[in-house]
């Protein structure tokens, strides 16, 4: 009896070896085809077991009431249940990957812009990368656009391993390069650099696949307003990012031209100094109200002279300066001077800004005045704890005045009309008269008759009009002409045109002229100031977000996006010189181990 104990007690042991052979033997098979090897490790591992549970007493009933038991089982089986569960919870977290950004400038998350766009594409697109390697980044971003729209596909490929595909890109150099497959169109997008692809070149070239054109933006120069051209401190960024949005941009002095050019979709006045001569003034009158676009941007303390521009908007500057007496500046380093704004209007430009944050320095109030036609919405409103101040005869602003608050105020505008028809003159040395046919003679209208002259006239025959050559009957009575000539409404049409009289009348060419042009709408965005997107605050915050919108709003484009866009990666990076180098190794590696060391054996000393 007490052998038979022994025996069981170590056929027990074979339970470990068993189970070790059962799984060798099924993750064998599972990594690799059935062979001799797997199969017997798994047939010997399942009798190994099998003798240990049955010979080795795991079948009496002593044994499963035992406490080690039941603790044993009780581990066991909460080791499994806490596996169960971690498998559960990764098999989530890879179905629906849940994310939290917490980066500065949201690395890891699509911009609202770029998720829109992808949203709306409808045609394929494939993004094609070029590189010897695939980067896991840009992987891993291509994935996060294709989470919104399936129709957006993407590939590596090697350009050393494939070089017939990168003929057929024209990709050159190194071959470190991104392109855009739209059907039969290829599209680059950008160079690859250290940081990979980014959301921006992406995203500006995806937003040009379903437009219907290519916005041209004109800047007014003459009046010392921003530069474009990065000869100084201007608006280079701005026109920079436009260039990348697909716009095409152009200086315009119009002291030169006289007029705006026919192909402006858009004109932005950036902060002028000087004023305006009359004759430019008009030209810009005559290009808004005919349905054209202008974003007008100025400083305070200037004086452009737009006042004969701005009337028939209902449109003013305030001469005092917005004091922010709230304080919110101070959070992003701003004094009062410069109002924090975090309201915004009803508007498609700022429809997706929600609380986003935009600031002004010195910015002026806008005065709106209703005006009939007009339609007023705004833009830009400072924050109900702000007040006007005006600048003292030295030009300095007192932020100190213990005013009532007044705001909030409107620091940007956007106002719609329909556009005016082109205006028709006609030659005074024609006289019309009450009777259709008279126009129908050149004699009949250089003379004065008398009313029995006039119904003796319709009895004629127009032999000076050769286009209608038709034949009028002897009888007074008009509606007995010929088909061939022409009839009152067609003369009251002809009276509408600029046609000659004796030419052949286009009667259906001008009506529908004048109804496109009175389908037109003008724009304009009127915002007091300028300063917000100049080279080094238009990446801030959303300073260019509001120009870019304004200038794409403005420019009518079908399939546009205005939203908030990708901000570049800021560079935290630190530099340091050889010598901060060496001062930063001898700390980490012998002052501060070597201060630690000596404090701990102080302490111990004490302690003995």
């Amino acid at each position: 009896m007490k052998a038979l104990s022994t025996s069981r007690k170590y056929l027990r042991w074979l339970l470990w070896p068993g189970l070790a052979l059962t799984t060798a033997g099924l993750e064998a098979g599972f990594v690799d085809t059935r062979s001799t090897l797997p199969n017997g490790q798994l047939v010997a591992g399942l009798v190994l077991t099998l003798v240990s549970l049955v010979l080795g007493g795991f079948g009496y009933r002593s044994f499963w009431q035992n406490r080690s038991t039941q603790a044993g089982t009780n581990a066991v089986l909460a080791t499994l249940s806490m596996l169960l569960i971690l498998g559960i919870i990764n098999f989530l977290s890879v179905q629906y990957a849940p994310r939290i950004d917490l980066t500065e400038a949201g690395l890891f998350t699509l911009a609202p812009e770029s998720r829109s766009v992808v949203t709306n594409l409808d045609q394929p697109v494939n993004v094609v990368v070029f590189d010897s390697a695939f980067n896991p980044n840009d992987e891993q971003l291509l994935d996060s656009y294709r989470k919104f729209n399936d129709i957006l596909t993407y590939e590596h490929i090697n350009p050393f391993q494939d070089p017939a595909a990168a003929r057929e890109f024209n990709v050159s150099g190194e071959g470190r390069e991104v392109h855009l497959a739209v059907g039969d169109d290829k599209i680059f997008v950008q160079t690859l650099g250290v940081q990979g692809l980014t959301e921006q070149d992406l995203t500006n070239k995806l937003a040009q696949i379903g437009r219907d054109r290519n916005a041209v933006v004109y800047f007014i120069q003459g009046h010392e307003e921003f530069v474009i051209d990065g000869s100084t401190s201007g608006y280079a960024q701005a026109a920079a990012a436009l260039e990348s949005d697909g716009f095409t941009i152009e200086p315009l002095n119009l002291a030169q031209t006289a007029v705006v050019p026919d192909d402006a979709d858009a004109i932005v006045i950036a902060g002028p100094k000087q004023a305006f001569f009359p004759p430019e003034v008009d030209a810009l009158k005559t290009y808004l109200n005919g349905g054209g676009s202008v974003l007008l941007m100025v400083d305070p303390q200037a004086e452009p002279e737009l006042d004969a521009l701005l009337d028939g908007w209902g449109v003013t500057f305030d001469e005092r300066l917005i004091v922010d007496a709230s304080n919110t500046g101070q959070i992003v380093g701003l004094g009062p001077a410069a109002p924090l704004v975090t309201a915004y209007g009803p508007h498609p430009i700022t429809a997706d800004f929600d609380n986003g944050r935009s600031f002004y320095p010195l910015a002026r109030p806008i005065q709106l005045a209703p005006i009939d036609g007009v339609d007023a919405t705004p833009l830009l409103l400072s924050n109900s704890q702000s007040y006007a101040e005006p600048l003292s005869e030295t030009g300095e602003l007192n932020v100190d005045t213990p005013q009532a608050p007044e705001g909030p105020f409107n620091i940007g505008v956007v106002l719609t009309k329909q556009a005016q028809p082109r205006e028709i003159t006609e030659d005074p040395s024609e006289e019309t008269t009450p009777d259709a046919t008279e126009n129908l003679s050149e004699d009949a209208a250089s003379e004065e008759t008398s009313e029995e002259d006039q119904d003796n006239a319709a009895e004629t025959e127009i032999s000076d009009v050769d286009e209608a050559d038709a034949n009028v009957s002897e009888t007074p009575d008009a509606n007995e002409t010929s088909v061939d000539t022409p009839s009152a409404d067609n003369v009251e049409a002809a009276e509408q045109t600029e046609a000659e009289p004796g030419e052949p009348l286009p009667l259906d060419e001008p009506e529908d002229k004048l109804e496109d042009e009175s389908e037109k709408e003008a724009r304009l965005v009127v915002i007091g100031n300028a300063t917000f997107a100049t080279d080094g605050l238009f990446d801030q915050q959303l300073n260019g977000d509001v120009f870019l919108n304004s200038v794409t709003w403005l420019s009518d484009l079908e399939n546009t996006t205005l939203s908030i866009r990708p901000k570049e990666i800021t560079n935290r990076r630190i530099t340091m010189t050889v010598s901060r180098q060496i001062m930063v190794i001898v700390l980490a590696l012998v002052v501060f181990p070597l201060v630690g060391l000596v404090g701990a054996g102080i302490t111990w000393f004490r302690r003995r």
